[in-house]
Formats: C-alpha cells, sequence, structure tokens
C-alpha cells in the first residue's frame, strides 16, 4: 500500500479541485436522470405510497453506508482511480482490472447513455415534441450521443473549466429540483390531500419486487462513489475527500425523499406508473406550459451536470490502470496543453454514444448497477482488509464500523441475489455477470501473463 502521507507520483494529475469543487461533484454526478427518470419502473414494481417511499429511505440508507466507508478509505487513498485503487490495495490486481474490464465494456457506456437520453428526451419535450412518440423518440437517442460527445470536448479542455460547468450546474439543479418540490408540496397538497392512501394497497410489495425497484433506486443514488476517480486531483484531501463525500450524500438523500413526497403529492401512484417524465407531468398539472418549460430545462441542466461529471470522473479509472501497467500505455497519455487525461475521455465517449444509440433508458440503467455494485462492494469491503495493515493511517473512521460496511456488502448480495432468481431480471443479470468475468481469461493473456513473465525473470536474475 502506498504511503498515506499523500506523496503524488511524478505523473500525477494536478491537484486543482477544492472542497466545494468537490462536493458539487458529489452532487452533481449523482442527482441527474434517476430521481426524474426511474420513478415509473420503481413504482410499476411497488404500486403504493408507502412501499414507493420505504424503497427510496432503504436506497438512502445503503448509499450513505457505503459514502460513510468510503470517507475512510478514500481520505487513506486519495489517488486517480478510485474504486480500482481500492481494489488493487485491498484484493489486489485481477480485481482492479476486472473493475476496469467493466467499466470499458459495460458499466461507463451504460451510465453515460442511460443519462444522455434522460438530457435528450426532456429538451424536446421543452421544444414542444413528444419524445414517447416516433419520430422524436429516435432523435433522441441522437441528441443524447451528440450531448455525449460535446461533453467529451469540455473535459478535454481542462479539469478547471469542467469543474466551474460541475459547480454552476449543480448549484442550479439542486435548487432548481428544490424549487420543483416546494411548488409541489405548496400547490399540490392543498388541491389534492396528497396522494398517500392507502398506504400500502393489496398486491404492491413483495421481497422480490423490492429488489427490483432498490436497483432501480439505487441508480438514482449513483454517483456517491464518482468522486474517488479524480482523487488525485482534489486538494488536500485527507481532509475534503471525507467531508465532501458525506455532505454530498446527505444533501441527496434529503432532496430525493422530498421529491417522492412531492410527486405523490401531486399524482396519484397509478398515474406515475405510466409516466416517463413525471416531473414535467407533475409541473403540467399544477401550472401548465410554463411550468414544463421551466421543469424540462431544469432537468436538462441536472442532466447536462450530471455527463459532465461522469465524463470528468471515470476515464480517470482507466488512465490509473494504463499507469499501472494493465491498460494500454497510450491511455495514460495527458494533453500537453490542457493537462487532462484525453484518450481515456474520449475511449469512455466513443463507447457511451455507441451505447446509447442502441439501448432503452431502463436497459442502460439496469446494466450499469447490475455490473457496478459487486465492485462497489468489494471496494467497501476493502477496509476490512486495509485496517489490518500497520501502516493504514485515515484521517477518518467509519462511524458503527465493522457493521455499517457490512449492511452495504450485504445489500448488494441480496441484489444480485434476487436479480438472478427472478425470472424477469435473471437472463441480463447473468449476462452482465457473464461479460465481466470474461475478463479473467483477457487478463491472464494479456497483462497478467507479462507481470507473471516479469516475475519469473525477476527470480531468474536473483537467483
Amino acid at each position: 500500500m502506498r504511503d498515506s502521507t499523500t506523496v503524488d507520483p511524478p505523473s500525477a494529475l494536478p491537484r486543482r479541485l477544492g472542497l466545494w469543487s468537490a462536493v458539487a461533484v458529489v452532487i452533481g454526478t449523482t442527482i441527474g436522470s434517476g430521481i426524474f427518470r426511474s420513478p415509473a419502473s420503481i413504482t410499476n414494481r411497488l404500486p403504493g405510497p408507502l412501499p414507493l417511499l420505504s424503497v427510496w429511505v432503504v436506497g438512502g440508507a445503503l448509499a450513505l453506508c457505503g459514502a460513510l466507508t468510503l470517507a475512510e478509505v478514500a481520505g487513506a487513498l486519495p489517488y486517480t482511480g478510485g474504486f480500482y485503487v481500492y481494489l488493487r490495495e485491498g484484493w489486489g490486481r485481477l480485481p482492479a482490472f476486472l473493475f476496469g474490464w467493466a467499466e470499458l465494456v459495460v458499466i461507463r457506456a451504460a451510465a453515460l447513455g442511460a443519462i444522455a437520453i434522460t438530457f435528450a428526451e426532456y429538451f424536446l419535450r421543452v421544444l414542444g415534441f413528444d419524445p414517447t412518440h416516433a419520430p422524436f423518440d429516435t432523435y433522441a437517442h441522437y441528441l443524447a450521443a451528440a450531448a455525449i460527445i460535446l461533453m467529451a470536448g469540455v473535459n478535454i479542455i481542462g479539469v478547471r473549466f469542467s469543474a466551474w460547468v460541475q459547480n454552476i450546474t449543480t448549484v442550479a439543479k439542486y435548487f432548481g429540483l428544490l424549487l420543483v418540490v416546494l411548488i409541489a408540496l405548496a400547490l399540490g397538497f392543498p388541491r389534492t390531500g396528497g396522494h398517500f392512501t392507502p398506504a400500502a394497497p393489496p398486491g404492491s410489495f413483495s421481497v422480490s419486487a423490492f429488489g427490483l425497484a432498490l436497483v432501480s433506486v439505487l441508480w438514482a443514488y449513483d454517483g456517491w462513489g464518482d468522486l474517488s476517480f479524480i482523487s488525485g486531483e482534489v486538494k488536500n484531501p485527507r481532509r475534503n475527500m471525507p467531508l465532501a463525500l458525506i455532505l454530498g450524500a446527505v444533501a441527496i438523500i434529503a432532496i430525493y425523499l422530498l421529491a417522492n413526497v412531492a410527486y405523490l403529492a401531486v399524482l396519484p401512484v397509478e398515474e406515475i406508473r405510466t409516466s416517463r417524465l413525471v416531473a414535467a407531468d407533475v409541473a403540467q398539472r399544477l401550472v401548465g406550459a410554463g411550468g414544463v418549460i421551466f421543469v424540462s430545462s431544469t432537468v436538462m441542466l441536472s442532466t447536462f451536470g450530471t455527463l459532465n461529471g461522469s465524463i470528468l470522473t471515470s476515464p480517470r479509472i482507466w488512465f490509473a490502470m494504463a499507469e499501472d501497467g494493465l491498460f494500454f500505455r497510450r491511455v495514460a497519455a495527458v494533453h500537453p496543453r490542457f493537462q487532462t487525461p484525453y484518450v481515456a475521455i474520449s475511449i469512455a465517449a466513443v463507447l457511451g454514444a455507441g451505447f446509447v444509440l442502441l439501448r432503452t433508458f431502463e436497459q442502460l440503467a439496469d446494466t450499469f448497477v447490475t455490473a457496478i455494485i459487486p465492485f462497489y462492494a468489494l471496494g467497501v469491503a476493502s477496509v476490512y482488509v486495509l485496517r489490518r495493515r500497520a501502516n493504514y493511517d485515515p484521517p477518518f473512521r467509519t462511524p458503527g464500523y465493522p457493521v455499517v460496511p457490512a449492511l452495504f456488502v450485504l445489500a448488494t448480495i441480496y441484489l444480485l441475489a434476487n436479480a438472478i432468481i427472478d425470472p424477469s431480471s435473471r437472463w441480463a443479470t447473468l449476462a452482465v455477470m457473464g461479460v465481466t468475468l470474461l475478463g479473467i481469461p483477457v487478463y491472464y493473456l494479456t497483462v497478467g501473463r507479462r507481470r507473471a513473465a516479469l516475475s519469473r525473470r525477476a527470480e531468474s536474475a536473483a537467483d
């Protein structure tokens, strides 16, 4: 394990992000498409106010468990690559390689696609077109691909410029979403009294359905770990990494719960189930066309910022792998003028644009969560391994240890097992897991074989 005094390697990217920029990355990469696009699929599985709100509370609690643990590990290992580094230090090079492999072939492309398609759908709604009907449902995919390429260009220009975009969009979308929530509560409750009864209609809850809904909820909460990917570019990381992760996670949980209460204040569960653009439909019900434009603009800004944050953070995984000898060395190239990993960013953009042209939002979101949560669990569980090492010196220690990390890991096992058992998600889940495990022979046929050969030569030279 590297020395925890945080001495950067000579090729490290410069540390330019302060505390509030780091908080903006956490909030900005999390509040995006999920809270505006996922309620319909979640409510389809849990068609009752109490089950619906319960799954958001459970999802928030799990995200907080993950963030509290990550705050400890990220403070001790504040290096570019985030979860890749935690997996490498905790479990070895093969699990770390598998994470990078899954990010390359499945995870990041699915995430960028799901975020961008929500941006495109709400953008078309602002222009007065219905993205649920032809030909605009097709146009949305082309628009989403263009948005991914555009934001890749922004991030290649530089971290400071990207962080400025992230800060502006995060403040605007957080308070824009808060304003939408307050308007819905202020105008919706007096008109409807809220749609909270019956709290749990017959057939509105089952263990299997709750697990599948939780997958969609965790998509909405995802982003709390993305800051870790750019740990190597955060100033004073031993202080700022834990603070940013915790402050960001708490702010997100609060606004998400308020948003769902606000939706139920205006629309009954049966209408939320069929609403692909629920925030816009709430505004339409309350204040007409003007409200739709305002809310759709807010969602556009929200998803635009999330897209920026995802492209800002995730390519650093491949950058770190390339520096580590587990990926093509060229991917670690830093732009001579902008000082950004432009090759890694370009790869993410091309893959994301390709995925969004071929998949629906639901397919993209479920694929992302299924592929990434095993690595989240391993990254969180690395705290148990790291705490046994003499030179482990985190600036923050997880409250409730060892229970808090264990809750997150056990919930991940439950989600994966439930997805495999349920016939509606079984084959898609197994396919994603199969593609991920395909990285094992890839590792041993490429970088693993080279590393073994180097080790044998080193042993021969010693003899």
